[in-house]
């Protein structure tokens, strides 16, 4: 990939949203990307509707449109809409391609799938780093509890601490521990 197709692979992976345990992308986002108004990309889609099943799209409730207006600036427009966007997974997204047919749509085709599969790989390795985590740390607590249960000085007032989830927070390439919880 050249350094422009990352940066614009970079943009797309920012307008994936998490919405009904899906990642999706909404038609106005789409619509920008491929060079079309939302309209046009919207009517396309209703011309070929066998194309595109519930598990490749579907539309948002008031309440989602509500909340993603709200947490997500650059969809501010939305919010005097009079239509509830649609939402896009990754294989309707590249069915979108398919659909609207110009030389331009099948290259923002291939850079959203390539967007989706850097997410889940970047998911991916923040759960094996997580997993790792969880083990070192016990691991950690099974060596620090025998030293301390084989010292003749031990306080029987002192004991393990109980086991935790860690909660980490994705900000680009960087994963951060927010916050330790006991279970």
């Amino acid at each position: 990939m050249t350094e422009k197709q990352v940066l614009i692979v970079a943009n797309i992976e920012s307008k994936i949203l998490l919405i009904r345990g899906q990642k999706v992308m909404l038609d106005a986002d789409l619509a920008e990307l491929y060079g079309v108004a939302t309209k046009v990309l919207n009517q396309a889609v209703k011309r070929n509707t066998e194309r595109f099943p519930e598990d490749f799209m579907f539309q948002l409730n008031a309440a989602e449109k509500t909340e993603v207006v709200t947490n997500c600036d650059h969809l501010a427009k939305l919010k005097y809409s009079s239509t509830l966007p649609y939402a896009f997974t990754e294989h309707g997204a590249l069915m979108l391609g398919n659909v609207l047919k110009s030389d331009r749509a099948v290259e923002v085709s291939l850079m959203v799938v390539r967007a989706f599969v850097q997410l889940r790989q970047m998911l991916a390795s923040n759960a094996e780093l997580s997993r790792k985590l969880v083990a070192l740390e016990k691991n950690y607590d099974i060596k620090f509890t025998r030293n301390i249960c084989s010292h003749p000085s031990t306080d029987d007032t002192r004991r393990p601490q109980k086991e935790t989830h860690h909660w980490f927070c994705a900000v680009g390439e960087k994963v951060m521990l927010t916050r330790r919880l006991p279970i």
